[in-house]
């Protein structure tokens, strides 16, 4: 299982305004079925090996605490779950600084697409979100592909400047 067919990736993802806030919209394939990437958003054990830690109540309407790879760590609330295909999750919830993320999976073939969109950022740091986003999925496909996660402060600061600010 591969990332994408080349080996070095550039931007897969977009930062856009609206209504005042920051939306970061990440899309990409995998080379596996839609119950399998499903499993490593939603399997803590999984989830751990390329984005965050997270522990509390995962159903819907349940409360966590994440510790991201990115150094985020905060309360987040889980919204929607319909298996295998979307997971949205509120991190803050209730706070200014509130965010939403949604995951979309489609099957597209023997591979899946994978939407990731993070909304509600303030819109002087979505670009950093986005750079942050894309070096997580790319550490989605290194994990799927069993090879080890690049370096993730490395990898968003080679990123941060190919997404513009929107500020």
């Amino acid at each position: 299982m591969t990332l994408r067919d080349d080996a070095q990736p550039g931007v897969v993802g977009s930062v856009l305004a609206v209504e005042g806030r920051g939306i970061v919209r990440m899309e990409d394939h995998f080379n596996t079925d839609a119950e399998d990437l499903w499993s490593t958003l939603t399997n803590p054990d999984r989830l751990a090996r390329w984005v965050a830690r997270v522990h509390g109540e995962l159903r819907v309407g349940g409360t966590f605490e994440a510790s991201f790879t990115s150094g985020w760590v905060g309360p987040g609330r889980i919204d929607v779950c319909q298996p295998p295909r979307r997971l949205v999750v509120s991190c803050r919830p209730g706070e200014d600084d509130e965010t939403v993320i949604e995951a979309q999976i489609v099957p597209d073939g023997a591979r899946c697409r994978l939407v990731v969109e993070e909304r509600g950022l303030p819109l002087a740091e979505a670009h950093l979100h986005g750079a942050g986003w894309q070096a997580h999925i790319e550490d989605l496909g290194a994990y799927l592909a069993d090879q080890p996660a690049r370096d993730w402060r490395a990898r968003w600061t080679e990123l941060a400047p190919s997404y513009p600010a929107l500020g």
